[in-house]
């Protein structure tokens, strides 16, 4: 049995290893889950007055520490002041030292997403003009690292042994109790808890690095250890470790009081373990939802039990199949594991995988919000395989169910391997007592010889007693004795061992059952890596957002350059009336954009790009730091969308604020707007 289990365990581990290490190393550090969707100065723009903040604005809400934003000058000083602070929303902005002069500098972010996960980032603006800067913008991910490295792999256990703790003893409650007394089962399921809480402590002790510094010699700094704490994450992580100190106890009971009750008391018993594990098993995979993708987004209130729905289907399924494979390979032959096990797991692991597509549907719209994210994105590429992971275990599984219906009776393979087995016995029979008999010759030689050579010395006269040669022939007889006692220990093992094979493989239904999931197993480890991965990747929504946000910015920057250097100006402000229909963008466009008379065209659009005639749009020019205006400006109707007015007087050059109003109905109207450096 040994010799035939060993190498599809090595094969397994090694496939582990391979598939843990490829993801793990391919992902690289752990992607962005909130992403930079603008900023104040925008990225690239070279602007004629230095402004007194920076701001940035996030696809969601992130954490910032007092370093978490910094803009360094061209020879790499800091010229921000005071802590970063939330100005509205997921804007976020640090004031800056007055009468900066003119140059390049460098903005760098480091904070975290409220799904838990490092964001980093630089990008350069300009003062009066572009110049050179000791600063580089391409830093180090934040995540990335050896600290990033053991952050993924303690993740990755987390996952394994939550699936193989809860899967397990699953799989002993509501499909084979028998197994609370079978040891293999008791090892799985206990490996599960000490993984699980080992990872658990592991991620305690990584987090402040991770997120912070990078560095492996911060991982074990108090005050670090202290911040996490107090951040969502700590308290997901801390309610985990105690949730796993009740998980001990229900396991310790599980094996303990639980095999010893005999049928009728442990249908109560049942009960109990039924429910008690049930709440401890929700609250463990609440541990992940409170904290990671599920908690931030769309649909809060609805994504975290949908999650913690998932993860519970995930690990009653692939869990229930390792213990399933352990027991049809590690299970003594007095106790197999019985048909009627087999197709009561079959039957929860059908109900487990309509559960995990149904929840998974949901959680895909949900993160990636259009088709395009499956092709374009990194997380629907990854999503997709796997979609074919799972599709791959079905099939699998499918051919499990059909070699589970064939199963025979474990009784009637004992009787099938029965004579064989008694001509094991009779051969062992045999063997002892011709090893019995070989030892009485060998100690009659010996003592034979101890009397020989006695008498040898005695006529010689010499001095050794024929005492001490009888003791020394007797410790060499001795020695004879152990060393073929263990001998015979040994073929009785190899005897063993080919009788449990021989029962085994007296079913080929059961041998081709084993088969079956251990190659179940296999794609499990594979699929648990690809979901490992996931859970560290940028939602395809969050990603394409922005995209499209860093493309607009990008064609904003370009815009804005060239028209600078035609002496045009052009503005796009979003705007939302509130109203049905209300949404759109106002584009204004100044021509020459100097002080005296200017050519104004205002374009009105919809979200998806086409021409909006709204009933009214106004115009106001204000300068605030000389006290002028607000000057309004009543463009004419021009045609769908488009509005335009002619000898627009900007009386002095500064800093004007160019204020839109837009009105979309009777009751429903709103005022955007933005500065402008003009003349």
């Amino acid at each position: 049995m040994t010799q035939t289990i060993a190498p599809r365990v090595r094969t397994l581990v090694l496939l582990f290893l391979a598939v843990t290490g490829a993801l793990l190393v391919g992902a690289g550090p752990a992607s962005a889950h909130a992403a930079l969707t603008g900023s104040d100065p925008a990225q690239g723009v070279v602007v004629d007055k230095a402004p007194t903040q920076v701001s940035l604005t996030f696809s969601e809400q992130v954490a910032m520490s007092d370093n978490a934003l910094r803009v360094l000058d061209p020879k790499g000083n800091r010229v921000d002041s005071g802590k970063p602070a939330n100005v509205s929303g997921t804007t976020y902005a640090v004031q800056l030292h007055s009468g900066l002069p003119d140059g390049t500098y460098t903005v760098t972010y480091q904070v975290v997403s409220a799904d838990s996960h490092p964001v980093s980032g630089a990008y350069t603006f300009s003062v009066g003009s572009p110049s050179q800067t000791t600063v580089s913008v391409s830093q180090p991910t934040a995540g990335g690292g050896v600290v990033g490295w053991l952050y993924g792999f303690g993740r990755y256990m987390s996952y394994a042994g939550f699936i193989v703790l809860v899967g397990g003893a699953a799989f002993v409650l509501a499909c084979w109790q028998r197994g609370s007394g079978v040891r293999a089962v008791q090892r799985l399921v206990v490996s599960g808890w000490v993984a699980l809480t080992a990872a658990t402590f592991a991620l305690v002790l990584l987090r402040g690095s991770y997120t912070g510094s990078g560095k492996a010699g911060d991982i074990f700094d108090l005050d670090l250890l202290g911040e996490v704490l107090q951040t969502k994450t700590g308290a997901a992580l801390v309610s985990r470790l105690l949730l796993l100190a009740a998980a001990a106890l229900f396991i310790a009971v599980l094996f303990g009081a639980y095999d010893k009750r005999d049928d009728e008391e442990k249908q109560d018993l049942t009960f109990g373990l039924a429910i008690g594990g049930t709440v401890v098993a929700a609250g463990l995979a609440a541990s992940w939802a409170m904290a990671e993708h599920a908690s931030t987004g769309l649909q809060p209130g609805i994504a975290m039990p949908v999650d913690v729905v998932h993860l519970l289907a995930v690990a009653t399924w692939l869990g229930g199949l390792v213990a399933l494979l352990v027991s049809l390979y590690r299970a003594p032959t007095d106790t197999p594991v019985d048909a009627s096990a087999v197709r009561r797991f079959s039957t929860v692991a059908f109900g487990s995988v309509v559960t995990l597509v149904a929840t998974g549907v949901y959680q895909s719209w949900r993160q990636l919000g259009s088709w395009s994210a499956f092709t374009d994105t990194t997380y629907g590429q990854l999503l997709l395989v796997k979609i074919g992971l799972v599709a791959l275990l079905v099939g699998v599984a499918w051919i499990s169910r059909r070699w589970t219906a064939r199963l025979s009776d474990p009784a009637a393979a004992k009787e099938l391997v029965k004579p064989h087995a008694d001509e094991d016995e009779g051969e062992e029979e045999r063997e002892p007592a011709g090893v019995r008999k070989g030892s009485a010759s060998a100690a009659g030689e010996s003592a034979s010889g101890t009397k020989t050579s006695a008498a040898e010395k005695a006529t010689s006269g010499t001095k050794t007693s024929a005492a001490e040669k009888a003791t020394s022939g007797a410790k060499a007889s001795a020695a004879g004795d152990t060393e073929r006692a263990a001998q015979l220990a040994r073929q009785r093992a190899a005897v063993d061992a080919a009788r449990q094979k021989q029962l085994r493989d007296a079913d080929p239904d059961r041998h081709g059952l084993r088969r079956s999931v251990l190659a179940e197993a296999g794609v499990a480890v594979v699929l648990l890596a690809v979901t490992t991965v996931l859970t560290q990747t940028e939602p395809g929504r969050t990603e394409q957002e922005a995209r499209a946000a860093t493309s607009s910015s990008s064609s904003s920057s370009s815009s804005s350059s060239d028209t600078s250097a035609s002496g045009a100006l052009t503005l796009d402000m979003p705007f939302d009336t509130g109203g049905k229909d209300g949404k759109g963008v106002v584009s204004i466009d100044l021509d020459p954009a100097r002080v005296g008379a200017n050519e104004m065209h205002v374009y009105v659009e919809r979200p998806n790009g086409r021409g909006f005639d709204v009933p009214e749009v106004k115009v106001a020019f204000t300068l605030t730091a000389k006290d002028i205006g607000p000057l309004p400006v009543v463009p004419d109707h021009i045609t769908t969308g488009h509005w335009a007015a002619s000898g627009v007087q900007i009386p002095m050059a500064g800093d004007w604020k160019i204020a839109v109003t837009v009105r979309t109905s009777d009751i429903d109207q709103v005022t955007v707007s933005k500065n402008a450096q003009i003349g």
